[in-house]
């Protein structure tokens, strides 16, 4: 069985997306539409901004959206998948890709997701780091020692990101530290996702999630919250409601991808990192990414 996954923020970088727009007239008509939804020229960003123009969340977020589900479809026939799943932001792509979403809600919600996470960042200071080389158990336990920190991102067995204050996330490096984890790093992200401090962006996220329509998706999706399969849209848009303050259980995602028939995974969008993660938890399991014009 296939699976086609979706990266999410920190793949992007400057040109994604050119070579379909330079090469294919439905790629072109669906960003020239982006342009005219968000109202302003993210494909001169994508195309030909800078660093920092991507790092910008509000840009970050439908730009790697957006190199997601044009390649997607732009795959035609290519595009059939058993099952799909995304990596936080790629959750909507999955989405969209799989029918569930239309294309121009999808963008509006990521949209709207973006501004609303940034805007949760500033009200309330905070940040991310990746824990390298301890067991998800013993993350956990320390996390419940920290006040206003949690695990955010289960990446692949030995990486955990956690989410939380900034104080907080500071006490916790300093205590992975001093018990040997491998590497205890700080994020350079523009606050603390998928943890508490996400609650004013989820509220905000949730009013819009509900004014929009889901529909059936054309396979399972596995969702970031729980690592199932779901198919029944009201619960498709319930965990995608709680993604924003809750964990990204990528590891289970696949995990349970893999008992469930996965043999081939195909990475939608922008870089590879989903196929690292990939090798890091079965690497029995053949990864590659998806190709314009293959």
């Amino acid at each position: 069985m296939k699976a086609f996954v979706f990266p999410g923020q920190g793949s992007q970088f400057v040109g994604m997306g050119k070579d379909l727009y330079d090469n294919s007239p439905l790629a072109k008509e669906l960003f020239d539409s982006a342009n005219k939804i968000l109202g302003f020229n993210i494909t001169g960003l994508m195309f030909s901004g800078t660093d920092d123009d991507l790092k910008q969340t509000k840009v970050t977020q439908p730009a790697v959206f957006l190199h997601s589900v044009i390649l997607a479809k732009t795959l035609g026939e290519n595009f059939k998948p058993d099952m799909v799943a995304g990596h936080s932001l790629g959750e909507f792509s999955a989405l969209v890709s799989s029918g569930a979403l239309s294309f121009e809600d999808g963008l509006t919600l990521v949209s709207k997701r973006a501004q609303a996470m940034q805007k949760a960042c500033e009200q309330n200071p905070s940040t991310m780091a990746a824990i390298i080389g301890m067991e998800d158990a013993v993350i956990e336990q320390v996390c419940s020692e920290i006040d206003g920190v949690v695990p955010a991102n289960y990446n692949c067995p030995g990486q955990l990101v956690i989410s939380g204050s900034t104080e907080g996330i500071d006490k916790a490096i300093a205590k992975f530290t001093e018990m040997g984890a491998k590497r205890a790093l700080k994020l350079a992200v523009s606050g603390g996702f998928h943890s508490p401090m996400m609650e004013p962006a989820r509220a905000e996220l949730e009013k819009a999630i509900n004014e929009v329509s889901f529909q059936k998706p054309i396979c399972p999706v596995y969702q970031n919250v729980t690592a199932n399969p779901v198919t029944d849209p009201s619960e498709i848009k319930k965990n995608l409601v709680a993604q924003l303050t809750s964990p990204v259980r990528w590891t289970q995602t696949v995990q349970n991808m893999i008992a469930n028939g996965l043999t081939e995974m195909v990475e939608v969008g922008p870089g590879a990192v989903l196929q690292g993660l990939l090798r890091k938890i079965d690497r029995n399991i053949a990864g590659s990414s998806a190709k314009f014009g293959e």
